[in-house]
């Protein structure tokens, strides 16, 4: 006698809604913040390296560009806070990379979660990693004398512009992270780009100080746009005109990058 195996029907997964997604995205990033604990030195890339560019540059050319360390903190910082912030998304591709390198993607994705959660939370992780640097340099600006000219509110505002700005940049991130082959090379291009992009700006330096030909440059520059609108904000001077710029800059590289990098994504697992 036989015995008759009997398959069960295969029954379709269940839809998940944006509430189940939402919290499964909440889950992944603490995930990704909970590594901190085993790794240390991610948050210490986001914290030393920062503090270390204030106190270099406010004591050893503040009083050469500016006259003076205080005067020149009151200038550099915002500049600072925003070269880092560009320099901190690039830990975004580099974190996507080692999830797909090492397989910890996939096993994800294979859960029954949203399929976007995994890179919705990661996402996240990191703006909630950009608050903390920031928070972090404001701290160590206020102790070195730096004072905020427009309260709480410009302080708000800063943040808020800063962190949208760095998550439509993060997209950049997020597309090398999945066209690279190795993490390291996601740090190789954060340098490469970011850094001569940085410092062709008036983050360290004011514009007219600068050689004729750059300023023309240094002028457009998306993070020279961003550090006048931060100024602004924390300091005092223009504000709106340099806000809307870089909101349009930032909903450029979100539209441009947000969907080659889920293209990206989706042809690679």
């Amino acid at each position: 006698m036989t015995a008759a195996t009997v398959t069960a029907p295969l029954t379709p997964a269940r839809r998940l809604g944006v509430g189940a997604g939402v919290r499964h995205t909440l889950t992944l990033a603490w995930r990704s913040l909970v590594q901190i604990k085993h790794n240390p030195m991610e948050l210490l890339d986001l914290s030393i390296q920062p503090v270390m560019f204030v106190l270099l540059f406010t004591y050893v050319f503040g009083t050469a560009i500016s006259g003076s360390p205080g005067e020149y903190l009151t200038f550099a910082l915002p500049g600072i806070i925003v070269q880092n912030a560009l320099f901190a998304t690039m830990t975004t591709g580099f974190g996507l990379n080692n999830d797909l390198t090492k397989g910890v993607f996939d096993r994800l994705r294979a859960l029954p979660i949203a399929r976007w959660a995994p890179l919705a939370g990661r996402i996240l992780a990191d703006t909630v990693k950009q608050a903390w640097s920031v928070s972090l340099l404001i701290g160590v600006g206020a102790i070195l004398g730096f004072r905020l000219g427009n309260g709480v509110l410009g302080l708000l505002g800063a943040f808020a512009l800063l962190l949208a700005f760095s998550l439509a940049a993060a997209w950049i991130s997020v597309l090398v992270g999945v066209l690279v082959s190795e993490p390291d090379k996601v740090q190789i291009f954060g340098f490469t780009v970011i850094f001569p992009l940085t410092f062709t700006s008036n983050v360290f330096v004011p514009t007219d100080r600068m050689p004729g030909w750059l300023q023309h440059w240094v002028e457009v520059n998306p993070v020279t746009i961003l550090a006048d609108a931060l100024r602004g904000l924390l300091v005092g001077g223009p504000v709106v005109g340099p806000a809307i710029q870089a909101m349009i800059w930032a909903v450029a590289l979100a539209a441009v990058f947000a969907p080659l990098a889920v293209r990206a994504l989706r042809r690679r697992v």
